[in-house]
């Protein structure tokens, strides 16, 4: 199975807005543990797991805490400039998720803010 790991509903919905393909989102609610990060580990060690976090100070330690304990991962980008996976237009989010080899949906003209 695919999964992703996102912060928040919020960009869970922006994923699912243009992902063409069964992917279970996982979000971590913003805070991330130890006790948590583990709880992922065992939930999903034989998937195919990407994190795709904001581009600010805690979505930055979290992901030093992923590569330290579940370095498997794939580690997916948003733009600096938007911060945030839900601020980022859709055609950038699915230009990362194509990157990644992800099925997406072309989002329509109005939908890529």
């Amino acid at each position: 199975m695919r999964v992703i790991i996102v912060e928040g509903k919020t960009d869970k919905q922006r994923l699912l807005q243009i992902l063409d393909e069964p992917v279970e989102i996982v979000c971590t609610y913003g805070t991330l543990g130890l006790d948590k990060l583990e709880e992922l580990i065992a939930n999903y060690s034989d998937d195919e797991v990407c994190v795709l976090l904001d581009a600010d100070d805690a979505g930055d330690k979290a992901r030093r805490l992923f590569k330290q304990e579940f370095p498997n991962v794939r580690h997916l980008y948003t733009h600096r400039m938007y911060r945030e996976v839900a601020t980022t237009p859709l055609s950038v989010l699915a230009r990362i998720l194509e990157g990644a080899y992800f099925a997406v949906k072309i989002p329509d003209a109005e939908e890529l803010f």
